[in-house]
């Protein structure tokens, strides 16, 4: 089974493009949406231990842990440390249900691969692009966000153009959904064409 990464830059369309890998029959595994399942779940208790008063109603209260978390990274490795323990136990889970499935390929949707060495764990690595101005446009029409947040969450992520240089597909969402749409289904087949790479599987591990 072919193990493909998923990646991209806040704004860029990379859930758009998960979706369309998903209506190809590829299974999809959402880092985030793992998290979020995660904070209604497992993760509750050890993240409610380590910073006390971050629940609300049985679940962890993003606000209350952004608040808990501000201005000192080192809560945000302890955080870390609780929770990406957590989020591979469920990509392993996934990856053995894919395999037991028959899935030709599968699809980790990661937004920080690079930044988090994940791109090891994958045969390749698709990055989802667009022009800065079209992300700058879709990232601030967005509730509650500011300038100051997109800066914020920009020094977290790899640039672009460096993610872009490295990948070994590139999906550009400025074109238009059809345009993508075309680009994933390029991608999907010339994968089938070219088999595994045989990179090192965090699920083999």
């Amino acid at each position: 089974m072919i193990l493909l990464g998923l990646t991209g830059s806040i704004g860029m369309g990379k859930s758009t493009t998960a979706g369309f890998f998903a209506e190809a029959g590829l299974p999809v595994f959402n880092a985030d949406d793992a998290v979020h399942r995660l904070y209604r779940g497992r993760a509750v208790a050890p993240v409610e231990a380590a910073f006390p008063g971050v629940t609300l109603d049985g679940a962890i209260d993003r606000r209350k842990l952004s608040r808990a978390l501000a201005g000192k990274p080192e809560n945000f490795r302890k955080l870390e440390g609780i929770v990406h323990p957590l989020v591979r136990e469920e990509r392993r889970a996934f990856l053995q249900h894919a395999r037991a499935d028959g899935a030709p390929i599968a699809v980790l949707d990661v937004p920080l691969l690079y930044e988090t060495g994940g791109d090891r764990d994958v045969d390749y690595v698709v990055v989802v692009t667009c022009d800065p101005a079209i992300q700058r446009e879709r990232v601030l029409s967005r509730p509650e966000m500011t300038v100051e947040k997109l800066e914020t969450v920009l020094k977290q992520q790899l640039p672009d153009g460096e993610k872009r240089a490295r990948a070994d597909y590139i999906v550009d969402t400025g074109h238009g959904i059809e345009a993508a749409r075309a680009a994933v289904a390029a991608i999907i087949a010339d994968l089938k064409r070219r088999g595994p790479r045989g990179a090192t599987r965090d699920s083999d591990r």
